[in-house]
């Protein structure tokens, strides 16, 4: 019999077919995982710790969830504040790939952005969803009610990816929208030129809001497990680039982790968080960094 834990692996969550059911599950094994961990008492509700921020009294560090985690969490006394959360999700061709892995980077997106409108409902927060490719296709404003998590996930199931995108100003047109101060939650694969991305995270800090960008990249974008002879084609233009992949491994590694590099430099030099992942990592490391990062906004 599986564990709820086991729902947080991509290759589980693909065999079920109903995406609130998947949302359910990713949550609820996540939440018996935390419960399992160093973070037992520590609901979704944030109402026992939170990540130390300097200027923290010291005092209320909790050493023994330091002593395992080695990351500094301080021991929280009082109930949150609210916040409108915003996700943004990418509807370019090139999320549609996967090489060996259940899930493509947009199911691993729609899945992960269903758990987070899942959770952030359970807090009682207010969620809104908005796809883009080059323009937005579709924009869910924000509310906390139960109804909401239906909504959304009838808009993420319908949702495909297909064409090109523009990243960077549909952040812009974000900025432009959100009157009051919000937490957006952006799901792409990033595979754009990043200065117009970045310019746009800068827009949205600049105007007070918060951000975190999930990097979803597939497994094999991430690892290059390809040999020989590789005819390699870009989805979206539809190019074609033949390569000896063993040759190539080194600075394709190289150029990856360059790329991942300056989205995080960049984005927490302005105080946006960022996280990489990849389709073959377990939904609780996109959903752990969300919590604590929910967490240390306040």
């Amino acid at each position: 019999m599986r564990t709820a834990e086991s729902y947080l692996k991509p290759e589980v969550i693909q065999t079920v077919a109903r995406l609130d059911l998947r949302a359910r599950f990713i949550v609820e094994g996540f939440l018996a995982g935390l419960h399992a961990s160093p973070f037992h008492g520590f609901s979704v509700e944030f109402s026992e710790h939170r990540r130390y921020n300097t200027g923290d009294d010291p005092k209320d560090i909790d050493w023994l969830v330091y002593a395992k985690t080695d990351r500094f969490y301080v021991k929280k006394y009082q109930a949150e504040t609210n916040i409108t959360g915003y996700l943004m999700l990418d509807l370019s061709e090139s999320m549609g790939y996967t090489y060996r892995q259940e899930l493509t980077k947009f199911d691993y997106s729609v899945c992960l952005a269903a758990a987070l409108a899942y959770l952030m409902i359970h807090q009682q927060d207010p969620i809104g969803l908005v796809t883009f490719d080059e323009v937005i296709r579709s924009s869910l404003p924000p509310r906390s009610k139960r109804t909401q998590l239906g909504q959304m996930l009838a808009l993420l199931s319908q949702a495909k990816p297909a064409g090109v995108t523009d990243i960077g100003a549909n952040l812009q047109r974000m900025a432009a929208m959100i009157r009051h101060r919000g937490l957006v939650m952006l799901l792409s694969d990033l595979l754009t030129d990043p200065e117009p991305v970045i310019e746009g995270i800068r827009l949205l800090r600049h105007a007070g809001h918060d951000v975190i960008v999930f990097h979803v990249l597939d497994e094999a974008e991430v690892t290059f497990p390809f040999d020989g002879l590789v005819d390699f084609q870009d989805p979206e233009s539809g190019e074609n680039l033949v390569l000896d992949a063993s040759g190539a491994r080194a600075d394709y590694h190289e150029a990856v982790e360059e790329l991942r590099s300056r989205y995080k430099k960049e984005c927490l030099s302005v105080g946006a968080d960022y996280v990489a992942l990849d389709t073959s990592l377990p939904f609780d490391k996109a959903l752990l960094e969300y919590l604590s990062q929910r967490q240390a906004r306040f």
